[in-house]
């Protein structure tokens, strides 16, 4: 994407390859894909702490797809045209908004 200014790729393992690897190289980006390990050939520790960071940052995206796929009614966006689907998809991000914020403030009612 032109506008894209981020330096690193963040994916789930099934996306590594060596393939995708020299592509990202080429472009001069940051793989941060996940590794998984093989049968009989475990990760290292190494390689589980690095997932496990990698993990903390993607999480938090993965909620918010999962909450819309799940509780909103999918992923299949059923209007005519595209201004239609952009205030659609806008309307579900504003809707989980709403939902996360009411989350955060039962958590923690009195903010400091």
């Amino acid at each position: 994407m032109r506008g894209n200014t981020a330096s690193g790729v963040r994916a789930d393992a099934a996306y590594r390859s060596e393939e995708i690897e020299a592509k990202l190289r080429a472009r001069g980006l940051t793989s941060r894909i996940h590794r998984k390990g093989k049968r009989g050939k475990p990760l290292t520790e190494q390689a589980m702490k690095r997932n496990r960071t990698k993990f903390s940052v993607r999480v938090r995206i993965e909620h918010v797809f999962g909450a819309q796929a799940n509780d909103m009614g999918g992923t299949l966006v059923r209007t005519i045209g595209l201004a239609r689907a952009k205030v659609k998809i806008g309307m579900k991000n504003l809707v989980y908004n709403i939902r996360r914020l009411g989350q955060l403030h039962r958590l923690n009612p009195f903010p400091a």
